[in-house]
């Protein structure tokens, strides 16, 4: 028996599309143990996690910070990993390979894309088939990686539930990073007031962020959370899971959705495609404008109307 190490440092979205990647990943190792190195924000939910043993935080200090990039390093080399999986390929890892951890079998894009192989091309093909590529030439079949199961990562929420709702509800993601408010789209409270036109049995909610709950209070929608804290990522998960439809901008909360098999609509703007972050499943679609503020909400409405009848 060995120990393995996966990579996945962030953001949420990207935790839920590699759900599929750690499965494959513990079937070739099915007698090693697997852990994940990860920053804290994801640790209670990477814990429930049944393909994985552990799960070890980096704080990702500065890379200047020597004394912690050496306690780092320590800390790995307790574990003597046989091989590790790099899920990031982030530049911080990438020197995290040549620099920190001594580690002879690494896979990565670096270690994995084949000699003729554009890396400037390579990078435009969609998350999840990158993460194929990366597996399948690394010796793991990628069986899962391409249809992530998020599932694991629900926690129960029936007591929430029942504090919040008596019918079906649909959910609502209308905030993004103050750093990326070109994700935002603006007309929420205007496709609330439609919705409820076609169907005022249905319940709308919005589940902030910890940096949010202010916000919410400009959406015409109940507010949830817990004892006025926002849920953790599990209970999200959960409640997103118990949801009759969700509507969101891409961000965590929409890529959680379409990993967890739920019905639900992203609204893209022009800054990326919903194929290249593989958001859209069987059950959840997306809708595009190259201006946001253009987009009306009589355009998602009518993308919307038929899983209003409920």
């Amino acid at each position: 028996m060995s120990n393995i190490l996966i990579i996945k440092h962030g953001s949420l979205g990207d935790i839920a599309q590699i759900s599929g990647a750690i499965e494959d990943i513990k079937s070739a190792h099915n007698r090693d143990d697997l852990f994940i190195l990860t920053t804290l924000q994801y640790v209670d939910v990477l814990s429930r996690c049944p393909f994985v043993k552990g799960v070890i935080i980096d704080e990702r200090l500065p890379r200047w910070n020597i004394l912690y990039l050496l306690k780092l390093k320590k800390k790995i080399e307790r574990y003597d990993f046989k091989k590790i999986y790099d899920l990031q390929n982030s530049s911080r890892t990438s020197f995290y390979r040549k620099f920190l951890f001594n580690v002879k079998s690494w896979s990565s894009t670096e270690t994995t894309i084949k000699k003729g192989t554009s890396k400037k091309k390579f990078d435009k093909d969609s998350v999840l088939n990158r993460f194929a590529y990366q597996l399948n030439n690394s010796g793991v079949k990628a069986i899962n990686c391409l249809k992530p199961d998020f599932s694991w990562s629900s926690e129960n929420v029936d007591s929430l539930i029942r504090q919040y709702f008596s019918n079906n509800f649909i959910l609502l993601f209308p905030f993004c990073s103050k750093k990326l408010t070109h994700k935002k789209w603006p007309y929420y409270n205007e496709l609330i007031t439609m919705i409820k036109n076609k169907n005022n049995k249905l319940e709308i909610a919005v589940a902030p962020g910890p940096d949010e709950i202010v916000d919410a209070n400009e959406i015409n929608a109940t507010i949830i959370t817990l004892r006025d804290r926002a849920l953790t990522i599990p209970q999200l998960s959960g409640l997103i899971k118990k949801s009759y439809f969700v509507i969101s901008n891409d961000t965590g909360p929409a890529h959680m959705t379409a990993h967890l098999g739920k019905k639900g609509l992203a609204i893209f703007g022009p800054h990326t495609t919903p194929e290249k972050v593989s958001i859209e499943t069987n059950n959840f679609k997306s809708i595009i404008s190259n201006d946001l503020n253009k987009l009306s909400a009589e355009d998602v409405f009518l993308k919307i109307e038929k899983f209003l009848i409920n």
